[in-house]
């Protein structure tokens, strides 16, 4: 493949513009450039995540995944284009299978909290809500694709699966939110 980059500074967007892959110029406050920004902050908190001492297979996962966000960023970039398959989602689907069944059944809902790769699983489960959030943003405005959005709402599931999987490694379990503490903390705070 040929270099792409050949210019980072070009100063094109001291407008307040940016350019898209099909030469047009839109707002950088506008939907599309918002979901393409969202994406590719997922994707650099997916690149933290890796820096954790993980397993290999969940390793190779989120690097298939964060490929799978960079096609997604390059289909926001060019408006009418695909690149993310649905097969990715497929994948997904397969995924969030493999690693669910072998969790215990929540009772409770679980903070995000215990390790700290489990930690950094939930930050990229959360801007991955809000990046998806911000594609059905854009479908309101333009055509778009099911793909994009069905894959950034299973990624969200997936990533709060291995949060608890990364939970357990080493004999760690989850953090669970005690609600009793929520009720007694009330009664404090009354004048």
């Amino acid at each position: 493949m040929g270099n792409r980059l050949t210019q980072i500074a070009t100063r094109t967007g001291d407008d307040g513009t940016t350019g898209l892959g099909d030469n047009t110029r839109v707002s950088k406050d506008s939907p599309r450039p918002h979901a393409m920004g969202d994406v590719d902050e997922l994707n650099s908190h997916l690149g933290l995540l890796l820096c954790e001492p993980l397993p290999q297979d969940v390793r190779e996962l989120l690097i298939d995944v964060q490929h799978q966000l960079f096609n997604l960023g390059g289909e926001l970039s060019i408006p009418g284009f695909e690149l993310l398959k649905d097969e990715a989602v497929l994948q997904l689907d397969a995924a969030l299978a493999h690693y669910n069944a072998a969790l215990p059944r929540l009772q409770e809902f679980i903070l995000p909290a215990g390790t700290r790769a489990a930690a950094q699983a939930h930050v990229c489960r959360t801007v991955a809500r809000r990046a998806e959030r911000s594609v059905v943003a854009l479908g309101k405005q333009e055509a778009a694709r099911e793909t994009p959005r069905h894959y950034l709402n299973r990624l969200s599931d997936l990533l709060f699966v291995l949060s608890r999987v990364l939970n357990r490694m080493d004999g760690g379990d989850d953090v669970y939110w005690k609600s009793e503490r929520l009720a007694r903390g009330a009664d404090k705070d009354v004048d």
